[in-house]
């Protein structure tokens, strides 16, 4: 029998929650050390989630030959050194998205990683969530015939406090677009057509407040199909409970209607109309996401959320 992959977290914050979470069901298979700055909040996230370790610092952890991979989950700024010292101890490598701030990054991380020969899997779950499927699948089917139009909304009123670090730009590489709407604009990119020119427009930026960063997006773009689309991002614009909003893809021959965050998906179009529930128990991709880094490990392949196919989203 193949012992468990030995997984240490780099970043104990909010993120690492998140992850650690979706981990309960993979026991057998992996098991979670954590590392921090602070040895308190390490040890602590390692009772809470019945981890197999702690460290006082994120290098004790790269070092502990027990690790076989670590999870970057620190401000992205912090991200490229890390992984280039992950990697060169050997360590298989998940970094959380946005990777890095910047494409000679990226350019960086791949050489490394070839020189390493390990996995690097950028933490795109948006890549993997039911959702995304479901409508990769439906466009792939022609369900609603040539695509015309994409338009996609994800907006919420979710303000950061003060003291988080993605106020600070130099921290987070960039606006809540770049921090968290990248995963939206991946979405975009990965239904089937590729997009080949894009623009975004910001509105006016309000520092009222805590959350002192720009917070809005539009974001127009071009499928190499000829479809053309419209991306609204905010985080700072209330919503129906809290988050709930529709986006559409519009086809010569159909229409698909989706809620943004997987609840259910609707296709009209070629044939009797469907009504899909992509799927709740995975909802966010997290479980998807650690299958492929595992089988990427454990079978010497490349996953699919690579360095390669999250430089495409940084370049966009």
């Amino acid at each position: 029998m193949q012992r468990p992959l030995h997984l240490a977290f780099l970043g104990c914050g909010f993120i690492t929650q998140v992850h650690s979470r979706h981990l309960k069901g993979f026991n057998s298979e992996i098991v979670c050390s954590y590392a921090s700055r602070d040895g308190a909040k390490a040890e602590e996230y390692c009772r809470r989630y019945q981890g197999a370790g702690s460290y006082a610092d994120y290098i004790a952890a790269i070092d502990d030959p027990r690790v076989d991979a670590v999870v970057v989950a620190v401000p992205p700024n912090l991200h490229l050194d890390l992984t280039l010292r992950s990697l060169g101890a050997g360590k298989h490598v998940l970094v959380e998205k946005p990777a890095f701030p910047h494409i000679e990054d990226y350019r960086t991380a791949i050489d490394a990683r070839n020189a390493a020969q390990r996995v690097v899997l950028v933490g795109e779950n948006d890549h993997y969530k039911p959702l995304a499927i479901v409508l990769r699948k439906l466009i792939l089917q022609g369900a609603i015939g040539e695509m015309v139009f994409a338009h996609f909304t994800t907006i919420a009123k979710r303000l950061k406090p003060a003291g988080d670090w993605r106020n600070d730009e130099r921290m987070a590489g960039g606006d809540a677009f770049f921090e968290e709407g990248i995963h939206w604009l991946h979405i975009a990119g990965s239904l089937g057509p590729k997009i080949v020119s894009i623009d975004g427009y910001r509105p006016s930026v309000s520092r009222d407040g805590p959350d002192t960063r720009a917070k809005s997006m539009m974001v127009a773009f071009r499928y190499d199909n000829d479809a053309v689309g419209s991306l609204y991002y905010s985080r700072e614009i209330p919503s129906l409970f809290r988050g709930l909003r529709l986006s559409k893809l519009y086809g010569r021959e159909g229409i698909i209607t989706f809620e943004s965050n997987g609840l259910f998906v609707l296709a009209r179009g070629r044939g009797v109309p469907r009504l899909v529930f992509p799927g709740f128990r995975d909802i966010r991709g997290y479980r998807a996401m650690y299958r492929d880094f595992h089988a990427a490990i454990t079978k010497g392949r490349a996953p699919e959320m690579s360095l390669e196919r999250a430089i495409e989203d940084q370049r966009l």
